[in-house]
């Protein structure tokens, strides 16, 4: 995804490894693959068999592709409001955008306790900075930074002003 800095992850999330179609393992949510399994995205219609159990902590850090965006690798972080019934339970984050992304990715890049805290390296989050992307005329071309930054949102917690 154009954009791309990093993706998300709930630490104390429950992830499966997941067989899909055309040879590919997919992780994510058991209800994600259920849902998987009846678009015909699995390898036996309806059926959804976990591989294997991963916790979201220890997919932290681990490193990634992400086609079209301008950097070459970028890692899974950690985001505690992530719904693990809605989607896939990770968070493709494109900072300049999604006030909710730069909130988690600026905690990151600017709190040690927080990276500490999650066990997250510095060259996981610090040297990622959000990519231009889609121009708002009243907002610019980085919504998000600016949002945030006019509502006085200080972090990820902010929740109320987030919404």
């Amino acid at each position: 995804m154009y954009g791309q800095t990093n993706c998300f992850v709930l630490p104390e999330g429950d992830y499966g490894v997941y067989h899909m179609i055309n040879d590919e393992y997919f992780i994510c949510s058991e209800r994600a693959a259920r849902n998987f399994s009846f678009q015909e995205m699995t390898v036996e219609y309806g059926k959804y068999p976990s591989l294997a159990s991963v916790k979201g902590q220890d997919l932290i850090g681990k490193a990634l592709s992400a086609p079209l965006s301008k950097y070459e690798r970028v890692y899974a972080l950690p985001m505690k409001t992530i719904s693990m019934t809605k989607g896939t339970g990770i968070v493709t984050s494109v900072p300049s955008d999604a006030p909710d992304d730069w909130a988690a990715l600026r905690d990151l890049q600017t709190k040690q306790a927080v990276r500490d805290e999650n066990g997250v390296k510095e060259e996981w989050c610090v040297p990622f900075e959000p990519i231009p992307i889609i121009n708002i005329p009243e907002f610019g071309n980085l919504s998000a930074v600016f949002l945030c930054d006019e509502l006085k949102i200080k972090s990820q917690k902010d929740k109320d002003l987030l919404k």
